[in-house]
């Protein structure tokens, strides 16, 4: 997976039940080709009591989301496909839609 996205990047959300909603990227797992993404694709976890946890209980945390299913937000708010060019020496990412330098 080349970076096309990466952490602190502005995504939506394209499948699932969280589909259309936008979140910043918090982790990139790259070797799996997955992207944790802030307060969506929550997930239940049932914990059990531990000395670092003694209450234990159902925690909510976010899962990974493959990042075929989400893309990343340009400047007018649309979800865009992500290409690579040169500005002068430097490779950098571009909104295909826009054509805008994404920074980061």
């Amino acid at each position: 997976m080349s970076a096309k996205i990466k952490k602190g990047d502005r995504v939506v959300v394209l499948t699932g039940k969280d589909k259309g909603r936008q979140g910043a990227v918090s982790k990139v797992f790259p070797k799996e080709s997955r992207v944790l993404v802030d307060g969506l694709n929550m997930v239940q976890r049932h914990t059990r009591p531990s000395q670092g946890d003694p209450q234990g209980g159902i925690k909510s945390k976010e899962a990974p989301l493959h990042v075929s299913n989400v893309a990343v937000v340009d400047s007018k708010g649309k979800p865009t496909r992500v290409g690579f060019r040169l500005d002068g020496d430097k490779k950098v990412r571009f909104a295909k839609t826009t054509g805008e330098v994404i920074n980061g």
